[in-house]
């Protein structure tokens, strides 16, 4: 069988690592020098909708896998089903759930799915206005579009919160994506990630997870793409998740079917558990990264079976089962990040396949191969994934080994999972 993962990331090798058995034959496209070990790699861009199908049709792909937010809202998915590829990912009419944040929040008061109040704007001085008749701080305002992970600013008074509206909307700070924006009240509580299979039908998670989005220990720095990841998150209870199912996940599958637009793929729900129950911070229309790197190390049901069964929609029929205890990734970073930073950095401490055996898998996120060494080759560059009995057994382990690894300037955070 043939299997194209589409995406070059941690995400994708972590894809690629739960896809790899007997008889399947994987490229990843582009990919990166860790999931060569696994994958045939293919150098076409991940919005290269054209460069995709052509290459899915010529090579009979029986299967590909589009896992970015950018080729799914650009309709990846539905180029691929029209050149009678089969394509696992949500079509462009459902991937609008992640790529307007202006879309999910109507669709949440429409249908009265719990989320933070907000309003949408697309000029400067109605903006402004409004966050002076808030005057609630912290704020926090959205790009509407995909902004890599970047596109939130959290401000802590009405000057801050003024300069990211006037950079948004008027400095072009997040291109178009920043063409409108949304201001939402700042809820307080604690963040849970939740990756869930859907077919339209019924609504699966895999195990729960909290992911750190700061850069540096003690939540400071600038927002990341994710600096690590620990699974389950202690707060999500059964109760919770109750809530959570009956509040949020139902009510979004049968929203997105009202509006014509069923969602056929991993539906990430982005939540914060309030004093008032669990709320929806955002949507995403794929697997989290690094979130995925722990979640599908923990994941026993075959990872085929699950697309298949979504495609299909006969996911009801698939029982998800997981390893017993708890997963924690810490990401390695180049110096700078996640602003400006430097590439092709030697990477000490790998062996030929990219692995180091004192962790349970290293999941390439930003790293190439020169002249027989790994190498750096972006902001986030490995994840370092260990399991344990518990959280805390795997928290020891990956941070008892984590130094065997460097490059120059690299660096992680110590308190991935709370302080040791």
């Amino acid at each position: 069988m043939k299997i194209l993962v589409v995406g070059g990331g941690g995400r994708e090798h972590a894809t690629v690592k739960s896809l790899a058995k007997e008889g399947r034959q994987l490229f990843c496209a582009p990919g990166n020098a860790g999931i060569a070990n696994l994958a045939t790699c293919v150098d076409i861009k991940t919005n290269d909708v054209e460069g995709i199908v052509k290459f899915a049709v010529e090579n009979e792909i029986d299967l590909a896998v589009v896992s970015q937010d950018e080729p799914l809202v650009l309709g990846m998915v539905d180029a691929l089903q029209a050149a009678g590829i089969r394509a696992f990912g949500p079509n462009k009419a459902a991937a609008i759930i992640e790529g307007s944040k202006a879309f999910s929040k109507d669709l949440m008061k429409k249908y009265n799915i719990p989320t933070a109040a907000y309003e949408k704007f697309t000029e400067v001085e109605p903006a402004i206005a409004y966050l002076q008749a808030q005057n609630s701080y912290p704020a926090v305002i959205k790009a509407s579009g995909l902004a890599l992970g970047k596109g939130v600013i959290i401000a802590e008074n009405f000057e801050d919160a003024k300069e990211a509206v006037i950079e948004m909307l008027e400095g072009g700070k997040f291109g178009e994506s920043g063409s409108e924006i949304v201001i939402e009240e700042f809820l307080t509580g604690t963040e849970v990630s939740v990756l869930a299979f859907t077919d339209g039908k019924c609504v699966k998670p895999m195990i729960s997870s909290k992911d750190h989005k700061r850069a540096f220990d003690d939540d400071k720095g600038l927002n990341t793409g994710g600096m690590g990841v620990i699974a389950p998150n202690p707060v999500y209870t059964k109760e919770v998740e109750a809530e959570a199912f009956e509040k949020i996940f139902i009510p979004t599958m049968n929203a997105m079917n009202a509006e014509g637009r069923t969602f056929k793929g991993v539906l990430y729900f982005g939540l914060i558990v309030t004093e008032q129950g669990p709320k929806v911070i955002e949507y995403n229309c794929r697997l989290g990264d690094p979130e995925a790197q722990v979640c599908l190390s923990l994941l026993e049901t075959d990872l085929l079976e699950i697309m298949n069964a979504v495609i299909d929609g006969t996911l009801e029929n698939v029982e998800f089962s997981n390893k017993e205890g708890g997963a924690i990734v810490v990401m390695m970073c180049s110096g700078g990040y996640p602003e400006a930073y430097a590439k092709g950095k030697e990477i000490t401490g790998l062996k030929e396949d990219g692995q180091n055996d004192s962790f349970h898998y290293i999941f390439h996120s930003g790293t190439a191969f020169k002249d027989g060494k790994y190498v750096s080759n972006g902001g986030r560059v490995l994840g370092f994934v260990c399991l344990g009995d518990d959280v805390k057994d795997a928290q020891d382990k990956v941070y008892a080994a984590i130094d065997q690894v460097a490059f120059e300037n690299s660096f992680y955070r110590h308190d991935i999972g709370g302080k040791r």
